[in-house]
C-alpha cells in the first residue's frame, strides 16, 4: 500500500532525517515506526502526505508516486493524527469532526451526519458533539482527533504520537480504541511513538531507527523479540524483551482443570459462578483474585499465578463465568514453548 524506494531526506542545513530507506507497509496494517528522538521516524511520517518532501527516492501511496500528486489533494485523503489532538478551538467537536467532509464538497448537513456517526465509532456520547475541545479531557480530544482522521474515512492513517501526551490509563484505553477500530476498518495505519511497549501492542510490523534516519530493522513483534538485529535493537527493546514477548502469546492453548476443593485455600464464586476471591481455611483471610480469559497474554497468567496464594490461575468465560484453574508450571511451560517457537520461526 504504501512503499518507500531508496528515500533520502537531507535538510538544507545539511542534517540528514532520513538515509536511504527502502521499506514496504502492507494494505489493512499497522506498522509502527520507533527510535529515540532525531532518528527520522516523524519525518518519515510526514514525507507520505508531503508535508515534507523527499530530497531523492520514491515514494509511492497505492501505486501511485506521491510527487506528481496535488499535496492538497493528497493530504485530504490521508487521515493524520498528532499528539496534541490538533482541534480547531473556536468550533464544536461535531463541526471540527466534520472540516474534511466539507473541505471535500460534502453537504453540511452529510458531513455533521458522518461525525455523529464517529463519535458513537470513536466511544464518545452524542452529547459532546456539542461541546468545545477545551469542554474535554486529554483522553477524549484524542479520540476527537482520530474521528476527525477517519471523517472522510481514508485508506491511510498517519498517527503521530498521537497517546503521548495522556496518563498511562487513558493512554492503554486509547490504544485498546483504536486496536478495536482497527479490527473493524482495516485501514492502513502508519503509527509513529518512541515506546517500544506500545509500538508491540499495536504494531503488525515495526520498524526500529536509529540516529541519522537508517533502519536497522522491520519485523512483526515476535519476530523483533525474539531475534533482534543487532546490539542496538536488543538495546533498544530492553532487558525485558522476553516478558514483552510473553505479551503477544494468549492463554486460549493452556490446559485448565477444576478448582480444587479442601485444600489451604478455596476459591470463592458468586452466585452465577463467577469468581469474587481466594479465602484461607485456616483463618478467613480473603486475597483478591483477576481471572482471565482465553485471550488475556501468558504474560497476565505469569503475574497472576505469582500474585494468586495457590499459584492458580482463574479462568473465565466472555461472561465472566469460572471455566476452571491453570497451574502456574503450565504457564512456565507455555511461557517457554513460546519462546522456543519464536525463535525458530525467526
Amino acid at each position: 500500500m504504501i512503499q518507500f524506494d531508496a528515500v533520502h531526506k537531507r535538510f538544507p542545513n545539511g542534517t540528514t532525517a532520513v538515509h536511504d530507506l527502502s521499506l514496504h507497509m502492507p494494505e489493512g496494517g499497522v506498522t509502527v515506526l520507533v527510535g529515540s528522538s532525531g532518528c527520522g521516524k516523524t519525518t518519515t511520517l510526514r514525507m507520505i502526505n508531503r508535508m515534507v518532501d523527499p530530497t531523492s527516492g520514491t515514494i509511492e501511496v497505492g501505486g501511485k508516486d506521491i510527487t506528481r500528486q496535488d499535496a492538497a489533494e493528497l493530504r485530504r485523503s490521508i487521515g493524520y493524527v498528532i499528539q496534541q489532538s490538533g482541534l480547531f478551538p473556536h468550533r464544536t467537536v461535531l463541526d471540527n469532526i466534520a472540516t474534511v467532509p466539507l473541505l471535500l464538497g460534502h453537504g453540511r448537513r452529510r458531513a455533521r451526519a458522518r461525525a455523529a456517526e464517529l463519535l458513537e465509532t470513536v466511544g464518545l456520547s452524542a452529547d459532546s458533539g456539542r461541546r468545545y475541545p477545551h469542554q474535554l479531557s486529554g483522553g477524549q480530544q484524542q479520540r476527537v482527533g482520530v474521528a476527525r482522521a477517519l471523517a472522510a474515512d481514508p485508506p491511510v492513517l498517519l498517527m503521530d504520537e498521537p497517546f503521548g501526551a495522556v496518563d498511562p490509563v487513558v493512554r492503554t484505553q486509547l490504544q485498546d480504541e483504536l486496536l478495536r477500530l482497527q479490527k473493524e476498518l482495516s485501514k492502513t495505519i502508519v503509527f509513529v511513538t518512541h515506546d517500544i511497549d506500545e509500538a508491540v501492542r499495536l504494531g503488525d510490523q515495526i520498524a526500529v531507527f536509529r540516529t541519522g534516519g537508517h533502519l536497522v530493522q522491520c519485523a512483526s513483534p515476535t519476530e523483533l523479540l525474539a531475534r533482534p538485529a543487532d546490539d542496538f535493537v536488543a538495546d533498544f527493546l530492553g532487558a525485558e524483551r522476553g516478558l514483552k514477548l510473553l505479551s503477544l502469546k494468549t492463554l486460549a492453548d493452556v490446559p485448565q482443570g477444576p478448582a480444587p476443593e479442601g485444600g489451604a485455600w478455596t476459591l470463592v464464586l458468586d452466585e452465577a459462578r463467577r469468581p469474587l476471591h481466594w479465602a484461607s481455611a485456616s483463618d478467613g483471610a480473603e486475597v483478591p483474585v483477576r481471572p482471565l480469559r482465553d485471550a488475556d497474554s501468558l504474560l497476565s497468567a505469569l503475574n497472576e499465578s505469582v500474585a494468586a496464594p495457590t499459584g492458580l490461575v482463574a479462568r473465565v468465560d466472555a461472561d465472566g463465568v469460572l471455566t476452571g484453574v491453570t497451574s502456574r508450571d503450565d504457564v512456565h511451560t507455555h511461557a517457554g514453548r513460546a519462546h522456543t517457537e519464536a525463535r525458530v520461526a525467526a
